[in-house]
């Protein structure tokens, strides 16, 4: 553990958890690369029986994203989408979860097409509306979903908001921390009861590993999702826990320049006559920019536009040079994505026009190079495109 009692996150993320190695006095948690550990006698071990069950380096990052989060207990899962199914898995047949009006492709569709086979459901509601929301729990309502900044439309929910509703009604608050992470924002203090991540963007931070994570500040949920972690298997293995501390250990430098670059950048687009319209929660005009800065350290580095309509996205996609058109998020080099045609393709369209997930979107990862040759290949893609 720790040897010293710091005060600021950013020496959390190195020292945080369970820093170093016992054995050898390695300052970094060795890969336990082993699926079965030797037992002394019938009922007799170290601590460790089966990797599924435990693993110590993964044990090592649980135990840090639970630091990070302010929580009691951290789960590392195969998959950002392995760990929220996890968490669905909690629920039982009848219930109903509320989510927020947009949030990632993947959890509306494990949703619609997995869990409501088990007679699970879901309504898609305005969670920035706490007084509409309030009105729509009903008694099979047994959690809220939200996404806050929400994906892709950066919506801003008030998180203490969902807790004191969640709690009020005797239900549960899950929120997805993936676009913040605890460095810029810790819903548990917030009164939330679970978060979750797809580490594999910025906690991990180079696009070389795919993890999830949950954590929960609650004895009896903690048991339940322990058993639910061990029982259906998806956990993740030693080699991509050890990337995920290591990529952790940056995340503070790292999200300092990725939100350097995304103000200077959603600010260049605001000014640009070829832009219809800029989502990024760190604009003094956007949605629930009061509450973010409440809630959140700022804005993060996610930013959605839309250009005007005599602008053609596909061959502004199709002229970025130094952005990538490419699926996920937070790694250090800067992603453009189509939503509605990638992360968001199995919405169906009517759900994702209703919500403002237009064809024309364009969703933005800031990366960390230099934000004048990001703004550059941005200007010129966009002048390429024009009709």
């Amino acid at each position: 553990m720790a040897k010293f009692n710091y005060k600021t996150i950013e020496t959390g993320l190195i020292h945080g958890g369970i820093y170093g190695d016992q054995y050898t006095g390695a300052v970094n948690v060795p890969i336990y690369q082993t699926s079965t550990y030797e037992q002394q006698g019938l009922g007799q071990n170290k601590g460790w029986e089966y990797s599924r069950t435990g693993n110590p380096t993964r044990a090592a990052l649980e135990a840090l994203i639970a630091e990070l989060e302010g929580g009691s207990h951290g789960f590392a899962f195969a998959s950002g989408m392995a760990a929220l199914t996890a968490v669905l898995s909690l629920f039982k047949s009848g219930d109903k979860i509320i989510i927020s009006s947009n949030v990632y492709g993947g959890t509306f569709r494990v949703l619609d097409k997995i869990f409501k086979n088990f007679n699970i459901s879901y309504s898609i509601e305005d969670t920035t509306d706490l007084e509409g929301l309030d009105k729509k729990i009903t008694d099979e309502v047994k959690a809220i979903l939200v996404e806050t900044p929400a994906n892709p439309l950066l919506t801003i929910t008030d998180l203490e908001g969902i807790a004191k509703i969640a709690k009020k009604h005797g239900i549960l608050s899950i929120v997805d921390n993936t676009f913040m992470t605890p460095y810029l924002q810790r819903p548990i203090e917030q009164g939330i009861d679970i978060v979750v991540h797809s580490a594999t963007k910025y906690l991990g931070g180079h696009s070389d590993v795919v993890a999830g994570l949950a954590v929960v500040h609650n004895k009896e949920l903690a048991e339940r999702l322990a058993f639910i972690q061990n029982a259906t298997g998806g956990v993740l293995g030693p080699f991509d826990s050890f990337l995920l501390i290591r990529g952790i250990k940056t995340l503070g430098v790292r999200l300092d320049r990725h939100t350097e670059n995304a103000l200077k950048i959603a600010k260049w687009l605001t000014d640009q006559s070829a832009v219809k319209k800029v989502y990024y929660p760190g604009l003094e005009s956007a949605q629930g920019y009061e509450i973010n800065k409440k809630q959140a350290k700022n804005g993060g580095a996610m930013i959605s536009f839309e250009l005007k309509e005599n602008y053609d996205h596909k061959t502004f996609f199709s002229s970025l040079g130094l952005i990538s058109l490419a699926e996920s998020l937070g790694g250090v080099e800067s992603l453009a994505c189509h939503p509605a045609s990638m992360t968001h393709a199995s919405i169906p369209r009517e759900i994702r026009e209703k919500v403002g997930i237009t064809d024309g979107l364009i969703r933005l990862s800031v990366g960390i190079e230099g934000v004048e040759d990001l703004i550059a290949d941005l200007q010129q893609a966009i002048a390429k495109s024009e009709k």
